[in-house]
Order: C-alpha cells, then structure tokens, then sequence
C-alpha cells in the first residue's frame, strides 16, 4: 500500500512536533535536520538529505542548482528553519524547488517557536 500527500505530510508534521516538544527551540537546523530524518527513517520512509536538484535554463542544465533539505517518499521537501522570523521569501523559494524538481507538495517547519504548529507551512506546486 503507498501512502497519500496528506498522509506523508501528517507523519513528517506528527514527528517534527515530536522532535520540538523534546528537543525545544533554539538549536541548528542541521539538529532538526538530523532528528527528523532518523524518525521519519523508523517510521519506514523513504528519505533523501540534502539533494541536489538541477537548474535547467533554456534547457541547458547550469552548474548550480540547490539543495532541498529533505525529500520524503520522493514527494515532498521538507526546508527546515530555526529562525526567529520566516521571511516571505523562504516560501517563495520553497515554491521555485517544487517547479524545479516537479514535486508537488513543500513544508516549510520553523523550530525557533515557541509552539510548531505556528511554525508549519504547507506549500503545494
């Protein structure tokens, strides 16, 4: 049986409050990067770190490109933060990684709050 988005993204959500109510804000992202991707491994995903994702321009691919934090089940990436402030922009990029990489659904999980739930973005391409 393969899983849904919505389900994907309600384990991936479930862990990443796991992992703030027992590790609390303030840490690096790398930790989170870290804790989320050992609890999402146990709960039998299939996750990547820090993937490479091609630019394409004009169909020529360039030597830069980016890296997404975390892919899950090669359908969603995870961009986590651990900043007092999520900017626009950081949304807006996540936006420009699904066109990119064609998947269809992003979070955006800021572990700086003081409660997740606020810190928790879904954005779908």
């Amino acid at each position: 049986m393969t899983m849904g988005l919505n389900e994907i993204t309600g384990i991936i959500i479930e862990e990443s409050i796991s992992i703030h109510r027992e590790l609390g804000p303030g840490l690096m992202e790398s930790v989170y990067e870290e804790a989320l991707y050992v609890c999402l491994i146990e709960r039998g995903l299939n996750v990547e770190r820090q993937v490479a994702i091609p630019v394409y321009l004009k169909g020529k691919k360039l030597e830069v490109g980016f890296r997404a934090d975390l892919i899950v089940e090669g359908l969603v990436i995870i961009e986590l933060k651990s900043t007092e402030v999520v900017a626009p922009v950081h949304y807006k990029k996540l936006l420009t990684y699904l066109k990119l990489s064609s998947l269809p659904v992003g979070l955006v999980i800021n572990f700086y709050v003081d409660l997740l739930k606020n810190g928790i973005k879904r954005i779908a391409n």
